[in-house]
């Protein structure tokens, strides 16, 4: 039986993927939240932000605690935020949280397929604390979605 050796700058360099991405999301439904006419869609996408928010903070302690150095932007990521944005403007409140869905599915999988990766420890902090915060958004922006149709 071989033991699986792991290295803390690749936990870091993961857990930093993931701040990008969850910035990119803080940023992408900012973008939505400022676009959006209807004040009830616009709060649920504010509580969704908020649970990003969060789990930026979550990133960023574990990050540090690894003695890594915490990414401060989303970089190339936020030009999804970018994306959404112009899809609120030209194609209306549907489209844009369909983006944001497809957002939350890349989420969900990112944070699926990469943990396996990560030594154990960290592995527990995705698994119990960023992944199902991750699947409760999806099933959340699900609801909002269908209240648009």
């Amino acid at each position: 039986m071989t033991m699986q050796t792991y290295n803390r700058s690749d936990d870091v360099k993961c857990l930093n993927l993931f701040l990008k991405n969850e910035l990119s999301a803080v940023e992408t439904y900012q973008q939505c939240i400022k676009k959006l006419d209807d004040e009830k869609i616009a709060s649920g996408l504010a509580d969704l932000q908020n649970s990003h928010q969060r789990r930026v903070q979550l990133l960023r302690q574990k990050i540090a605690e690894l003695g890594g150095d915490p990414v401060d932007s989303s970089g190339l990521w936020g030009s999804f935020a970018k994306m959404v944005e112009g899809s609120a403007t030209v194609f209306g409140d549907k489209s844009a949280i369909a983006a944001l869905e497809e957002g939350e599915d890349r989420g969900r999988d990112n944070y699926i397929d990469k943990s396996d990766d990560l030594s154990p420890e960290v592995q527990r902090f995705v698994n119990a604390e960023l992944l199902p915060e991750q699947r409760r958004s999806h099933d959340m922006l699900n609801r909002i979605q269908q209240m648009v149709h």
